[in-house]
């Protein structure tokens, strides 16, 4: 029998964070997406912090009309940026917990690109 779909995303998950870890100089910008939402914060990994948070449910994204969960996606990818901009945040890396880069997670990671992080 084969994996689940939890199972395989959890073995590509712990594949990935055993590459990417985050400093205080370039934090790492990790995503999780649930069925209705989605988050992100940026986590300097050596000393436990979370530098800063987005998410869709944010007063103000939440408020905006929009009419699909990927223009969501890029909304909280552009706040997350503009955070990480007002924190003196540039260069980052990203981890996408083990989900595919696509739809959602690609429009999160242009959304961040737009506000203005480089990864």
């Amino acid at each position: 029998m084969g994996l689940t779909k939890l199972e395989r995303r959890n073995r590509i998950r712990n594949r990935i964070r055993k590459i990417v870890s985050g400093t205080s100089s370039t934090p790492r910008l990790s995503v999780y997406r649930s069925n209705k939402e989605i988050y992100a914060q940026l986590i300097d990994d050596q000393t436990g912090k979370t530098i800063a948070a987005a998410s869709s449910r944010d007063k103000d994204i939440a408020e905006e009309k929009t009419s699909n969960k990927i223009e969501v996606a890029s909304t909280v990818g552009k706040r997350i940026g503009a955070l990480a901009t007002k924190a003196g945040i540039s260069e980052i890396k990203f981890d996408r917990s083990g989900y595919l880069y696509h739809g959602r997670i690609k429009s999160l990671a242009e959304g961040a690109r737009e506000g203005g992080l480089n990864f």
